[in-house]
């Protein structure tokens, strides 16, 4: 109260304030006037008032003061009430150009001053300005985002395409010597659909990753188990490549709760990198270390280390390290982007760090607490 009044003096000109105050005390002379007669009658009509009056003239003087005291008090509200109500309207018209401005992005990037009493409702409204232009911002970027998926999209389909289209023109216009270069023609065909088919496929998963809302069919997942599954389904392309798989564990138990299915895919992704980038090394090492709550595994191998330009965005849809796209020399560009994306849905983490002579995945999954 007492600084709602200060706000209001420092507001109104100091004539007004000696104005109000005049008038207060005119108006309390005039109260006493009015009110006078009224005592008048009471005493003359009623014994009780008439000794109660009696007694009040000993204290004449002070009754008086107190009187009107009270009265100039009561006017002195009347009129900060009134003026207390215009200075509101005001502030409050003030709030609303400075949102007006806003909304027109004039110094959008200021905020605005209010008295202290619009404070929290300004402080209210400039954090739903806030919100509103990192949604716009949000919006912006997923659409961006939609655009370059569609560029790399066409691009990667088109390729394929092209040379399919290319070799069954050979065909179709019997542009071949023999049965020998139609076979090669077909094999060419065949392994040209293969990899549209997987790039596909791929596309498919990682757009359904994307989608928060899928569910998960947790149960306990032996992570040891898995792996030693995978590097055995592995192990031909691990012979070819003249790596040697190894498995390291520190831990007891080392089950986590996930689901089997998609918590492969992001292994398998991984082995299928590490086979195709580390081939140089002869290793390729699994290690399981035991963290609280958590169970840490690392895929590491040795070959050539990721340079440093491109760690931060290795795990961006389409990325690749080889920057020609070219079938031969990597994947879709898409495997390590869904394997965030299904370790992210098990509130999990996945990093990497490389440096010359070895490249280590490090996922950490939450451990599947059995009850006693």
């Amino acid at each position: 109260m007492k600084n709602n009044i200060m706000n209001l003096l420092r507001y109104l000109p100091k004539w007004k304030v000696m104005m109000y105050i005049l008038l207060s005390l005119f108006l309390a002379v005039v109260m006493g006037a009015v009110l006078l007669p009224a005592v008048w009658f009471l005493e003359d009509n009623s014994r009780f008032f008439e000794s109660l009056f009696f007694i009040l003239s000993y204290f004449r003087e002070f009754f008086f003061l107190v009187f009107y005291l009270l009265a100039t008090g009561l006017f002195l509200l009347i009129f900060y009430q009134f003026e207390r109500k215009r200075y509101l309207a005001l502030n409050l018209i003030k709030v609303t150009e400075d949102v007006q401005r806003w909304v027109r992005q004039e110094n959008a990037s200021e905020g605005f001053y209010v008295q202290p009493e619009f404070q929290a409702l300004a402080d209210g409204i400039q954090k739903i300005i806030e919100k509103s232009e990192e949604a716009i911002k949000e919006v912006k970027r997923t659409e961006q985002l939609k655009n370059e998926l569609v560029t790399s999209v066409a691009h990667d389909l088109r390729s394929p395409l092209t040379s399919i289209i290319g070799y069954l023109d050979l065909i179709n216009n019997d542009r071949y010597s023999n049965e020998l270069e139609l076979r090669h023609y077909v094999q060419i065909i065949h392994a040209k659909t293969s990899s549209l088919y997987a790039l596909i496929n791929d596309i498919f998963e990682y757009t359904y990753m994307q989608n928060q809302q899928i569910k998960l069919h947790k149960e306990a997942i032996n992570i040891e188990e898995m792996l030693n599954q995978i590097a055995v389904q592995t192990k031909v392309q691990l012979e070819a490549a003249g790596m040697e798989f190894r498995l390291f564990s520190s831990v007891d138990d080392p089950v986590v709760e996930g689901d089997g299915v998609k918590l492969a895919r992001v292994f398998e992704n991984l082995i299928q990198n590490a086979i195709r980038y580390g081939s140089d090394g002869r290793y390729l090492d699994a290690a399981l270390h035991d963290r609280k709550d958590m169970i840490e595994i690392e895929i590491a191998n040795y070959g050539q280390a990721i340079p440093r330009i491109d760690l931060p965005h290795i795990f961006d849809r389409f990325y690749r390290v080889e920057k020609s796209r070219s079938q031969y020399t990597g994947g879709s560009g898409l495997g390590l982007a869904i394997s965030k994306s299904i370790v992210d849905l098990h509130s999990g983490y996945i990093d990497v760090e490389s440096a010359p002579g070895k490249t280590a995945f490090t996922i950490k999954l939450f451990k599947k607490y059995r009850s006693k």
